[in-house]
């Protein structure tokens, strides 16, 4: 019989690329999430659209999925600005009970296999001080409030007294194509273009100084959980996660640029937590021009404007602190894909403006 594997947070990067990525392999999969996932996949998938904040509803639900074997939690909840808190202890407490207000209920239904967690370079503290470098999982932990802890914390403790396994991932920079999610950039680059070229301006960088650092397609992100949810050597072990190399934002400019048909400018810093809501009346007439998907700017961005000028490095006058984590872990370990930053970020571009959430090129 085929697995079954629960997918929380299905809309977002990591989730919506899970449930495509364990489509392919013929296992039988359960989104939640509030939105429907937007997916690749034409074989169907049951979708329970819960808020795992409510833990009556939450346990109402799962209550009747006696057949999950595997969790990916992808689920995350974030406040309004992002970036200040991370540092916010009620932001950290959600998080552990909208996951303690899923996986308690599965749990006593006796049938769980496996469960992958996603961490991120926040768990070296980087969004604190500066980190080592490359960061290496075996490191101790960084002494620092993170919901990553008490998360990690109550899963050993569950999967101890349950019986099942589980692997953390620990991904760099996600890139893909979901839109109205916390932390990705392509639709923010993707609307700063259009609204650049609308207004007959060129596309120049809009952030800081130059500085080198790492992101990791979704896709990949995808394939190494699906990995990990059936090898022995993931079991109980962290990983951290890239593409398998470096980039600098102005050496990828180019290309971004030519996909989206736009003409490459000289830099000039500009915020893009300010820019594109000052000019979401800009952004509407473009979706009615290209006859776009009726989304409007606070539905694209989420909270992704402000993880943009926080990776970009708007405002900064020296390089943040270097950020590279080492894979060779999980290389040694068995998973081994890599892939190009440059096509990964063109990629996605291509894709939104297949599913005509940006203009043509």
């Amino acid at each position: 019989m085929a697995n079954t594997v629960l997918v929380a947070g299905a809309s977002g990067l990591v989730g919506a690329a899970c449930v495509d990525r364990f489509l392919d392999d013929g296992w039988n999969v359960i989104a939640v999430s509030r939105r429907q996932p937007e997916v690749f996949h034409e074989r169907p998938f049951q979708h329970l659209p819960i808020n795992l904040r409510d833990e009556a509803m939450t346990r109402e639900a799962v209550h009747g999925l006696a057949g999950v074997t595997h969790v990916v939690y992808a689920a995350v909840f974030e406040k309004p600005g992002l970036i200040s808190g991370w540092t916010d202890q009620d932001q950290m407490d959600t998080n552990l009970a909208m996951l303690r207000n899923l996986i308690e209920p599965l749990a006593e239904l006796a049938e769980l296999q496996h469960v992958t967690l996603l961490q991120g370079t926040k768990a070296y503290g980087i969004h604190l001080h500066p980190m080592r470098v490359p960061a290496r999982e075996h490191y101790p932990r960084d002494d620092h409030a993170n919901f990553y802890w008490l998360q990690e914390d109550y899963i050993k403790e569950k999967a101890t007294t349950k019986g099942f396994a589980f692997t953390i991932m620990r991904p760099q920079l996600i890139v893909g194509p979901n839109t109205g999610v916390v932390m990705n950039l392509p639709p923010v680059i993707g609307a700063f273009a259009a609204i650049r070229k609308e207004e007959g301006r060129p596309f120049g960088f809009p952030g800081g100084v130059p500085y080198v650092w790492e992101a990791v397609d979704t896709r990949l992100v995808a394939n190494a959980t699906r990995w990990a949810a059936e090898a022995p050597a993931a079991a109980g072990q962290h990983f951290n996660l890239t593409n398998g190399e470096v980039f600098e934002w102005r050496d990828l400019w180019p290309a971004m640029a030519e996909a989206l048909g736009v003409e490459v400018g000289a830099d000039e810093p500009t915020s893009m937590a300010e820019f594109l809501p000052a000019r979401a009346e800009v952004w509407a007439k473009i979706v009615a021009k290209h006859g776009l998907r009726q989304i409007s700017m606070d539905e694209l961005l989420g909270e992704s404007h402000y993880y943009a000028d926080f990776c970009f490095a708007y405002g900064a006058t020296a390089p943040p602190p270097p950020a590279f984590v080492s894979t060779v872990k999980i290389k040694q370990a068995g998973f081994t894909e890599v892939q190009d930053t440059e096509q990964t970020f063109v990629h996605w571009l291509k894709v939104l403006q297949e599913r005509r959430v940006l203009p043509p090129a």
